[in-house]
């Protein structure tokens, strides 16, 4: 069973469809994969969020050329102002084991990008945590995972959010073509690149 690491952010909408991709073409060619998706916090790499406004140009461009049945119930009012608490649910629920900690990844991004839900809140944190058996950490020690998680990926030479390995082999985003414009964000489907990728993911 190929294990795929991954170092993306809570509030990146590309994580979302990418991380979304692959558990379709899971499902659709019957096979397992061992999911390892770690924190790489813009907030702290950028000195500041992503902020709203700059997600909503990406969800924008996302919708209208590659993913339009995905954020359907992204509310830009509920923005969560970090994501080092919901970083360190996902590092809780991986302590109990892989499946739980990757089904808890794409249930915390499916709160904010579908549901509409302040992933900060930890009220919205406990929900998530409550159908998992997972209990959210204190702040000082999902911040403390959130840090472990940063310089591995600087040890991987993390280019961005999202970015996938596969032993030594890394990809940036793989299932996309990202082309941020002056107005616009341009993006569409990489489909040689995830091809590739996905060979890799399933190889064996």
């Amino acid at each position: 069973m190929a294990c795929i690491e991954v170092f993306a952010d809570i509030v990146c909408p590309f994580t979302h469809v990418g991380l979304r991709r692959l558990s379709q073409e899971r499902h659709a060619r019957g096979r397992s994969l061992r999911l390892r998706v770690r924190a790489w916090p813009l907030e702290l790499i950028n000195g500041a969020g992503l902020g709203a406004d700059l997600l909503v140009r990406e969800i924008t461009a996302l919708r209208d050329r590659v993913a339009p049945e995905l954020f359907s119930g992204f509310d830009p009012e509920l923005f969560p102002l970090s994501s080092i608490p919901a970083f360190g649910l996902v590092s809780a629920a991986y302590a109990v084991d892989y499946a739980i900690g990757a089904a808890v990844s794409l249930a915390v991004r499916d709160a904010l990008f579908e549901h509409g839900l302040d992933v900060s809140a930890p009220g919205v944190l406990r929900a998530i945590g409550r159908r998992f058996d997972v209990e959210p950490p204190d702040l000082a020690t999902a911040r403390a995972a959130t840090l472990v998680d940063w310089e591995r990926g600087k040890t991987r030479a993390v280019q961005g959010s999202p970015h996938f390995f596969i032993g030594d082999h890394g990809w940036f985003c793989p299932s996309l073509e990202i082309n941020p414009g002056s107005d616009r964000f341009e993006v569409d489907v990489a489909e040689r690149t995830m091809a590739e990728f996905y060979d890799a993911a399933f190889a064996g």
